[in-house]
């Protein structure tokens, strides 16, 4: 089963859009959503229960503790695929790259597989400039500082398996940078991965809630944490 994990934070006015989303396009997938209420101040919890009380594929959970990090710690723990997939609610993610994923995940028995928007065939339509420059230029010296070719680190839209993901823990971060923490401990610690092309479309629906100056800092702690992880990791092999 693939477990697809929606953190999702005043963002009623998507949830009919999602669930339409994933039952006309997954409907040859074994999967389950899990989509975690992150103390939203709206009735996207109310209004979620209700969508999806009559599908077994959707479970609705609250968050236990505030914000992204741990809405994706819960999602992990309470979830019963041996894949787990992570998506945003603004439905910005291409559903036929979930099952591109999906499939390389069982041909290939990877332990990960990192997408990007950035690599030839990859199609990227509305995104904000200023936003795209930025995170341009992080990206790229995260490369350089982890010395690898991937190039899309920060965005949430990956998949792994779950026994993979429950041997990175503790997962620390507690807001957008998790999706940064993930795939550096993955790399870091050595685990299987392919990097494919993926697509992107600007949200449609609601506000976004990604705020490039309030998170400079928790990027560079994570970055830096990461960082260090790798070099004790290293060091303990020798």
């Amino acid at each position: 089963m693939l477990s697809i994990i929606i953190p999702a934070r005043n963002e009623a006015e998507n949830l009919e859009d999602i669930f339409k989303y994933f039952k006309n396009g997954m409907n040859k997938l074994n999967y389950e959503i899990l989509l975690i209420n992150d103390y939203s101040i709206d009735n996207t919890f109310e209004k979620a229960q209700e969508t999806f009380k009559n599908d077994d594929n959707f479970r609705v959970l609250n968050n236990e503790k505030k914000g992204l990090g741990g809405a994706i710690n819960l999602g992990i723990k309470k979830s019963k695929g041996k894949k787990i997939c992570i998506m945003m609610a603004d439905l910005s993610d291409d559903i036929n790259d979930v099952i591109k994923y999906d499939n390389l995940m069982d041909k290939k028995n990877l332990d990960a597989v990192f997408g990007s928007r950035f690599i030839k065939d990859s199609i990227v339509k509305d995104y904000p400039f200023k936003k795209l420059l930025l995170n341009r230029i992080f990206n790229l010296f995260v490369s350089l500082v982890f010395l690898n070719r991937y190039n899309d680190y920060t965005n949430a839209f990956k998949i792994y398996k779950k026994s993979t993901l429950e041997k990175i823990m503790p997962l620390v971060s507690e807001s957008f940078n998790i999706f940064l923490e993930i795939p550096l401990k993955i790399i870091s610690q050595n685990f299987s991965y392919e990097i494919i092309n993926i697509n992107w479309f600007g949200r449609k629906k609601g506000k976004a809630k990604f705020k490039i100056y309030e998170l400079r800092s928790k990027y560079l702690f994570t970055l830096i944490y990461c960082l260090s992880e790798k070099i004790l990791l290293k060091t303990r092999k020798k």
